[in-house]
């Protein structure tokens, strides 16, 4: 077998294991959670209020301002928000207060819903990792009248299947280990024509 035709091969089964994966998860009905609190801009919300309506909230927990590896996923979902807000509710959710969330969002072009955890009881009881601590990933709410159920979940990480980044770097045989996502990728001048003076970096 040659070296291309493993490599298709190995394309067709991953395929064929996405298809499997996403039947599984279809068939999961998970655990009924409570009715968690949030802070917003607008103050503060329910779980249920998130859902706005629908039936399905995905939820996408990033790190916050301070994870250039979370800002990596939330930047490839961001232009994916009309898409998935089609079918379900959709929102972002972190530690950071609402205010630094709505700059840091803003700063970057971001459309998301935004609602803040401040790393309490949610994040604890709801964390994508168990026992993990600010775990990036996105968890899937399941709505039934009164009641909200956790139907599935993922975590995000390098390498994954949930940034487009590591699979276009792969077909450059580049990996997690050749590259990390920075917030910018402006590099200074060796002369400043401007004198350089009050310059932020």
């Amino acid at each position: 077998m040659s070296t291309l035709e493993e490599i298709q091969q190995v394309e067709r089964q991953l395929g064929e294991l996405q298809k499997k994966l996403v039947a599984l998860r279809r068939d999961y009905r998970g655990a009924a959670v409570p009715d968690y609190t949030f802070t917003t801009l607008g103050g503060q919300v329910t779980l249920r209020d998130l859902f706005a309506g629908r039936d399905k909230l995905l939820l996408i927990h990033n790190m916050g301002q301070g994870c250039r590896y979370c800002t990596l996923w939330a930047d490839g979902f961001n232009g994916l928000v009309p898409h998935l807000e089609s079918v379900v509710s959709l929102a972002l959710v972190s530690k950071d207060p609402p205010e630094l969330q709505r700059c840091f969002a803003s700063g970057r072009g971001w459309r998301f819903r935004l609602a803040s955890h401040g790393g309490g009881t949610y994040l604890r009881e709801q964390s994508v990792s168990a026992g993990a601590d600010n775990m990036p990933g996105a968890v899937l709410y399941e709505r039934e009248g009164d009641r909200v159920y956790r139907k599935n979940s993922c975590v995000f990480g390098p390498g994954d299947i949930y940034c487009a980044m590591w699979s276009l770097l792969g077909l450059a045989g580049l990996g997690e280990q050749d590259w990390t996502p920075q917030f910018s990728y402006w590099q200074r001048p060796r002369q400043l024509e401007d004198g350089g003076e009050n310059l932020i970096e």
